[in-house]
């Protein structure tokens, strides 16, 4: 991996400038999402460098990573969500990834996928496209792919899933810039995703409006309602019980305040 923090030789090098952890008043948070071994965190180190804080998720002994970057005169707090398969089991990794982007509502969530795999990594952003619409497909290792003559067409994929859908080499820098200007597209409105989400037969739906003002009602302002609904005709039994414990609001609430949390003593870099 090249030297992150050689912004001489970074595609991006033009208007990126890392921040750190010490972020101060940011203006957008994104959450970097992936399975295993998708490059998640070589996406994650090529944006912030090495100037990144590590540590444990409040109450939780799964390590996370946060690191700040400003771009074209926005400042965006990064947080490294942990590396997950599914967004549907209670398996404590999951359920971090899973609650952040429900009800930490990142400004934009970019899903790392392995180009070499990628079919299997659509599981998972199909999922977060469930929750979410602010949300930018990066297939990364796509030197790899190269190597073994496989081709992705990134404008075709990005029809399909209707979100923007960016080709990246993280370890290279290659597609960095590109990645960079689609979060900024999606945070600012400059483009509205229309994401192209699994339909479910027509009783299934029906059940689901019905459900929706129910869970309104027992959690007021509770983010994406319409998930938590499918969940429970799901027979997620996790939800159900948070739902009804009101561990649910209380999520919410605690997400809410982790994402407008403010470092102290915080130092930018100038804007290049």
């Amino acid at each position: 991996m090249s030297d992150c923090n050689s912004c001489s030789v970074c595609p991006a090098s033009s208007a990126l400038d890392r921040m750190g952890i010490n972020v101060g008043k940011y203006d957008y948070v994104v959450a970097l999402a992936g399975n295993p071994n998708t490059g998640k965190s070589s996406v994650f180190n090529a944006i912030t460098g090495l100037r990144q804080h590590t540590g444990n998720w409040p109450g939780k002994t799964v390590s996370r990573a946060e690191g700040g970057y400003r771009f074209k005169g926005n400042r965006y707090k990064l947080v490294d969500l942990p590396g997950t398969y599914s967004l549907l089991s209670a398996a404590q990794d999951e359920e971090i990834a899973r609650n952040f982007i429900l009800f930490g509502r990142p400004d934009c969530t970019v899903v790392v996928t392995d180009a070499t795999c990628l079919e299997r990594n659509l599981n998972l952003a199909l999922q977060v496209l469930e929750i979410s619409a602010k949300v930018v497909v990066c297939v990364n290792l796509m030197d790899e792919a190269k190597r073994k003559g496989i081709e992705i067409d990134a404008r075709a994929l990005g029809r399909d899933l209707g979100v923007p859908v960016v080709l990246t080499s993280a370890r290279t820098g290659d597609g960095l810039s590109a990645l960079l200007r689609s979060i900024e597209e999606i945070v600012t409105g400059e483009i509205t995703p229309e994401p192209h989400r699994v339909l479910r037969d027509g009783p299934f739906q029906h059940a689901v409006s019905e459900l929706i003002p129910m869970i309104e009602e027992i959690a007021p302002g509770l983010p994406n309602a319409r998930w938590v609904a499918m969940r429970l005709l799901d027979g997620d039994h996790r939800v159900r019980q948070a739902l009804y414990t009101g561990e649910l609001t209380q999520i919410a609430a605690e997400q809410k305040a982790y994402k407008e949390t403010v470092p102290m003593n915080i130092t930018y870099g100038s804007e290049e």
